[in-house]
């Protein structure tokens, strides 16, 4: 049943069915095949249930506010006060690429978002200033990847909804893992970078007087961060009405800016809705075949099949490592999460992982995802802002460092399971 499964899936994303299509249609097949009853009768009452939740509309507001800062250029001034403080480092601005993407990760909560805006300011840049333009376009693709960890984060909206999870502590778990591996790929960039100093560009040199000016550019987004997370974290408001809160800050930041137009508020809606409806979709299709698998008992089957390889806690969650790497060479990230959910969670739980620390652990193995070929998202949207004629192979190999570093980060994630656990113990 599972390899039939299985088989099924890659078959309709092969040839390009709607992801939410997909996942209805694996639903029907094991419901039609497998199931001992017909599962499909309880459709409507299963997809009414799953939408019907207060939860879900901060979805919409996330990619709004999100919209908002890319279209009033806000991004681009983050990215010049930014450049003031990290590029005295070795490497220069490739520093630059990764701190803008890890700020506006903290208020976009868009990994692709975050790419295609930190490569359209920056990539210009590169050829002219003597970049080595592998490693370059590489640090943006993988820098985008934090938007979807650090929170607001609305794929950790949807393992929260699904699994049942408190999203506040997911928010609030995503914080420092998704810090520090901002931090582990400007120390290990620098250090690559004086190893071999032909693959950064010159460092440069800013009066303390443009650093302050800069901070003053990137004060009004920060609060925007503390404003979402420090509602949360505190027990003032819930993720909706945090989201709600940040969508309003941002119209009126725009406003005070000068910059907001009634147009651009009419694309960011449309913009909004046509995202939420396609998110909408894949979540209530998700949350049918979660109904399909668990009533099949295919969850239970894995788990003895992991359980009965004799691995133990730490061998099975390599293991599951392994898998995801695989998985998410060929298929999109938000499909192999929500397609991932329903059967691994069940399993990691049940081996004793904590459903916080694991949700974590799962946006690692997605931002992987994010930066691995054929399939990864973030190496075809910066190459979609490169100039014409460059190599696809470039970002590849460029990006090719940061996977690797992911990957010793996530080996980490596994042995120290504080660094996401530490926040959520004190909320």
């Amino acid at each position: 049943m599972i390899l039939w499964s299985f088989l099924v899936l890659l078959g309709l994303l092969i040839f390009s069915i709607p992801v939410a299509v997909t996942i209805l249609g694996v639903s029907f097949f094991i419901d039609f095949f497998y199931s001992p009853f017909p599962l499909s009768l309880a459709l409507g009452e299963v997809l009414w249930s799953s939408s019907n939740n207060f939860l879900l509309i901060a979805i919409p507001f996330f990619i709004f506010l999100g919209q908002i800062l890319v279209q009033t250029g806000i991004a681009s001034t983050t990215y010049r006060a930014l450049e003031s403080w990290l590029s005295w480092l070795p490497g220069g601005l490739l520093h630059a690429n990764i701190g803008a993407a890890t700020f506006f990760a903290a208020t976009s909560g868009s990994s692709v978002a975050t790419a295609a805006t930190v490569g359209t300011i920056a990539l210009p840049q590169a050829k002219s200033l003597g970049y080595d333009e592998k490693l370059f376009a590489g640090s943006i693709a993988a820098g985008g990847t934090l938007g979807i960890m650090i929170p607001p984060s609305i794929n950790l909206i949807i393992y929260g909804f699904l699994t049942q999870t408190s999203v506040p502590k997911l928010f609030v778990a995503g914080l420092v893992p998704g810090i520090l591996l901002a931090a582990f790929f400007i120390v290990a960039t620098a250090i690559l970078c004086v190893m071999f100093p032909k693959l950064g560009g010159p460092s440069k040199r800013y009066t303390w007087r443009q650093r302050f000016r800069g901070v003053v550019e990137l004060g009004p987004v920060f609060l925007l961060f503390v404003i979402i997370v420090g509602s949360i974290y505190l027990g003032w408001a819930t993720p909706t009405e945090a989201a709600a809160l940040g969508s309003v800050y941002t119209l009126v930041l725009a406003q005070y800016k000068g910059v907001l137009r009634w147009s651009m508020v009419m694309k960011a809606m449309q913009s909004t809705i046509r995202t939420t409806a396609m998110i909408m979709l894949i979540i209530m299709a998700a949350y049918f075949l979660n109904f399909v698998l668990s009533s099949s008992g295919v969850g239970g089957h894995l788990k003895d099949l992991i359980v009965g390889l004799n691995l133990g806690p730490y061998g099975s969650i390599f293991i599951i490592f392994g898998i995801y790497l695989i998985l998410g060479c060929f298929i999109e990230t938000l499909s192999l999460m929500i397609i991932t959910i329903p059967i691994v969670v069940p399993i990691v739980t049940g081996l004793g992982f904590d459903p916080v620390w694991f949700g974590i652990f799962l946006i690692l193995m997605i931002e992987l995802a994010l930066i691995t070929p054929p399939v990864g998202l973030n190496l075809y949207v910066v190459q979609g802002v490169r100039a014409r004629g460059s190599a696809f192979n470039d970002v590849l190999f460029g990006a090719s460092f940061y996977v690797i570093l992911m990957m010793l980060f996530g080996v980490l994630l596994v042995f120290v399971p504080q660094l996401a656990l530490f926040l959520p113990s004190l909320m």
